[in-house]
């Protein structure tokens, strides 16, 4: 499966990171936030950690304003339809991550990866709220995201091989080194 387009539910902290590393990594990236004032605070965090880049000599203005322009802002999660994986990153309250798995699984293909960024929350729960299963992961990325390499593509009883290795090849496209862990909370490193 070839992710071409890039979904992020939450552009705080690790959905803003998140958000960062798809776009530079040459995705098209759409971040949804629940209201503009918070997408503008999470866009903005971007543009200053891109911009600290080109002041540093590591990136060109140019390269900073192709990563810009493939980050599409909304709030709207029909906007993220056309997504090949989806990664929410919200607050960590089991009934939100629900809700936003149950709304996700309606309005993206059918085809299209689901994933959470959570690391206290089980993943076969999320899944259970969903009509693919087989097409939900965890995928835990560490803060500060941009800056940290290692990513947990975390496996469920019921998760498919070739999403998980779909999720392996993604994490590792973006620069990153996955690790494949099993459903538990917390993180690989704390002894689970």
């Amino acid at each position: 499966m070839e992710i071409k387009k890039v979904g992020v539910v939450g552009c705080g902290l690790m959905g803003s990171g998140i958000t960062q590393v798809s776009a530079q990594s040459g995705y098209e990236t759409w971040v949804k936030e629940v209201d503009d004032d918070r997408l503008k605070e999470g866009i903005g965090k971007i543009e200053k950690l891109l911009s600290t880049e080109v002041e540093r000599g590591r990136l060109t203005e140019n390269q900073m304003t192709e990563m810009l322009d493939r980050i599409n802002g909304t709030m709207k999660l029909e906007d993220l339809r056309a997504c090949d994986i989806v990664i929410e990153t919200v607050a960590e309250e089991i009934a939100l991550k629900k809700q936003i798995f149950s709304e996700l699984d309606k309005v993206i293909g059918r085809a299209a990866i689901l994933a959470s960024n959570t690391s206290s929350i089980s993943i076969a729960e999320l899944a259970s709220v969903t009509k693919r299963p087989d097409k939900v992961i965890g995928l835990r990325f560490f803060d500060p995201v941009p800056v940290t390499k290692l990513v947990e593509v975390v496996r469920t009883p019921t998760a498919s091989d070739e999403v998980i290795s779909t999720g392996v090849s993604f994490a590792e496209s973006l620069g990153k080194q996955p690790v494949v862990v099993k459903d538990s909370s917390g993180f690989a490193e704390g002894g689970n």
